[in-house]
């Protein structure tokens, strides 16, 4: 049996005794990646940072199992960790209620509520094509498909960790598609045992199921199949994954056993979703017409036991949890919890620590801001119960509050500006939005001290003046908000300094792009070259907050610049403040941006170009999956300019400061966008540019 290596000179070429032809990079020495091809074996190995290898034998024979084995050793000995499994792809496709008021920008959609159909995704070798970009080296091999829908497998490897990850990328040119997927790795034997996080975060081994299979809820989002030679991790991109819901329930997102959805007859793990999600709104992902979306899933490999394995796994998402910054303090916001209306205004017996805080202390967050009476309570009055209801919430918040952790109090008000919108203060404020017997606009009451009473936009805009508040757009151009804050961007109360901006949060999902939160980031810019000084905080928009919700997909985070903690009796203006003048950068937790500046300005911040326009762009990134680019987006006024940087060279867990040079002459404004390759990202707020 002859083997050859593919090196050197060799640029691209065919492989006659493979059973499908093997293109080879243009670019052999673009990494360390080593391919060989030995009769029906494409031979895939690469090095770890530990001087160990991992391997992948494709097996291009095409009606045999695609990974004749995925392996781990050294000098050329290797250990199978798993042998002929399969890929497996399983493809919702369902239709997309595209309405003219809101087209592909959607969440109030009920899409399982409609026809839909399920459908393994075929894969048909007929070819693979290996290309190299940086650190990464991508195999190709066509073709997949499901009905109404085309594309290849990619298989994406990442030099110095054991990490690949395994795509269908799809597209369809069927008009007004919404999909979901469920995927894994399939085999004829199963792997020993499998083994998870539950949801009390207990790591658990069970036997393979062999009858049936099983769904499960679990932390972390992760899988584990245990062989002889080590073990294998299947788990999705942590945020990508997982489409927008009004909830964050843990809908059981992994699955083992035979006869999955009795459509895959192996037996299989992997990950899924569940089609009719929380119940509410259920939107999926858009899928629109000639888009390549991405249906992937990451395997973490390791040769020794799986609870080795899942704390390898969770080192890329902090184990959950958003990792302290000096001179940072995290702070959420948007949280329909409803304790008040729930529980203190029902009289029902009131936990010393509710459960709720347990879980966003759990996760890091040192700030939550809320957004209670979310049209459960008495905005408009009775007068008595609005004040009780707003000093219940009160009192809460500061019975809550500690040294290490601020609860702050906050309502989605919803009433006289326009759409939906959040309101913050520096320190409990009475306020009722109503006066239909045209009471005084602020009186003292004997129990509560001074409470307002608005009637409209000026009145509310005269609030936030006189207190000190801050409003923004929730969710902007979406949901309740669709429209705006566009419909009033001329406005008074717009225009002021008082009103913030809008609100982040990564909705609609498109698996096409890699990046979330189109819709707001298109916002800034917009807000930015209208002239504005706007700012955009991350949004978590979810109602119940449990231990066993699947919180952190589902979250993100801002990082605020504060030495310190303010504490609740002493108001909280600090924060008001580094949120007002843009001293802080939002995350989905993965990409961190402890430093930013340009020429020595950092976000929010005015810079004086020179007359060439020249600008230096200094950043520092912390990291953990390998990082895909940084974007630097600026903007003259009128149009928005994209100036991309690769940073396909970056491994994993790395932090590091970038400098990039860039001309930014009769340009108004700039800002800074970093992505990995799960789809995770972190953005700055703007500095702003004169002549």
């Amino acid at each position: 049996m002859k083997s050859f290596l593919i090196t050197g000179l060799l640029l691209f070429g065919l492989v006659i005794n493979a059973q499908i032809p093997v293109v080879l990079p243009v670019n052999p020495y673009e990494n360390s990646t080593k391919i060989a091809v030995n009769k029906s074996d494409l031979i895939v190995t690469w090095l770890l940072d530990n001087g160990n290898n991992c391997q992948l034998v494709i097996n291009l024979n095409k009606e045999e199992p695609l990974f004749r084995t995925i392996a781990m050793g050294k000098n050329n000995q290797f250990k199978a960790i798993s042998s002929n499994v399969d890929p497996v792809f399983l493809l919702n496709s369902g239709s997309r209620s595209l309405k003219p008021k809101n087209g592909w920008t959607i969440f109030f959609d009920k899409v399982p509520s409609r026809p839909y159909t399920s459908n393994v995704l075929n894969i048909n070798k007929r070819e693979a094509i290996i290309t190299k970009n940086g650190n990464r080296t991508i195999i190709s091999i066509g073709d997949i498909s499901a009905p109404n829908f085309q594309g290849s497998l990619e298989i994406t490897i990442y030099n110095g960790i054991p990490l690949f990850n395994i795509a269908a990328v799809i597209s369809t040119q069927k008009d007004a598609t919404a999909i979901l997927y469920d995927a894994g790795l399939i085999t004829d034997k199963p792997w020993k045992q499998i083994s998870f996080a539950n949801l009390k975060d207990k790591f658990v081994q069970a036997e393979s199921v062999m009858e049936t299979s099983t769904n499960m809820a679990v932390k972390y989002r992760t899988i584990i199949g245990q062989g002889e030679g080590g073990a294998i991790a299947i788990f999705p991109p942590p945020h990508q994954y997982f489409y927008p819901l009004d909830e964050a329930f843990n809908l059981k997102s992994v699955w083992h056993g035979t006869n999955y959805r009795n459509m895959v007859s192996k037996y299989g793990l992997g990950i899924r979703h569940d089609p009719e999600g929380d119940h509410r709104y259920v939107p999926w992902f858009n899928a629109p017409p000639g888009s390549e979306q991405r249906l992937n899933f990451f395997c973490l490999i390791g040769e020794g036991q799986a609870d080795q394995l899942l704390e390898d796994v969770k080192k890329y998402t902090h184990s959950d949890q958003y990792v302290p910054i000096k001179g940072h303090k995290t702070m959420a916001s948007h949280f329909h919890n409803e304790f008040i209306m729930n529980v203190v205004m029902k009289d029902k017996a009131i936990p010393s620590k509710p459960e709720f805080v347990d879980v966003f202390k759990k996760m890091g967050v040192d700030i939550v801001h809320l957004g209670e009476f979310h049209y459960t309570a008495h905005p408009k009055g009775p007068d008595g119960i609005r004040l009780k209801e707003l000093d219940s919430l009160f009192e809460l918040c500061g019975r809550l509050s500690d040294e290490e952790f601020l609860l702050l109090p906050g309502e989605e008000p919803n009433e006289f500006l326009g759409g939906h919108w959040m309101a913050l203060f520096p320190k409990p404020v009475y306020w009722i939005m109503s006066n239909k017997e045209n009471k005084p606009f602020m009186s003292s009451h004997t129990q509560y001290g001074k409470v307002y009473r608005l009637k409209d936009k000026n009145d509310m805009l005269r609030l936030l003046e006189l207190e000190k508040g801050l409003a923004w757009t929730a969710h902007p151009r979406i949901k309740g908000s669709t429209g705006y804050p566009d419909a009033y961007k001329d406005e008074e109360f717009f225009k002021s300094d008082h009103f913030l901006g809008g609100a982040w949060k990564p909705m609609p999902a498109d698996l096409s792009l890699p990046k979330l939160g189109n819709r707001v980031l298109d916002l800034l810019d917009d807000m930015n070259n209208w002239g504005n000084k706007k700012k955009i905080i991350a949004e978590a928009d979810l109602f119940t907050v449990t231990l066993e919700n699947e919180m952190y997909a589902h979250m993100n985070i801002n990082y605020l610049k504060l030495d310190s903690l303010p504490k609740f009796k002493d108001g909280w203006e600090p924060v008001l403040n580094a949120m007002t003048t843009g001293e802080f950068f939002s995350t989905t937790g993965e990409v961190l941006i402890p430093h930013f500046s340009m020429n020595g300005k950092k976000s929010g911040e005015t810079l004086k170009l020179n007359a060439e326009g020249e600008a230096k762009v200094c950043i520092q990134i912390d990291w953990t999956f390998p990082l895909n680019y940084m974007e630097i987006v600026s903007g003259d006024g009128t149009t928005v300019f994209r100036e991309k940087v690769d940073l396909s060279k970056t491994k994993a867990f790395g932090s590091e400061e970038f400098e990039h040079t860039l001309n930014l002459k009769n340009r108004k404004w700039a800002r800074v966008e970093v992505w990995d390759i799960a789809a995770n990202g972190a953005f700055t707020q703007t500095i702003y540019l004169s002549k």
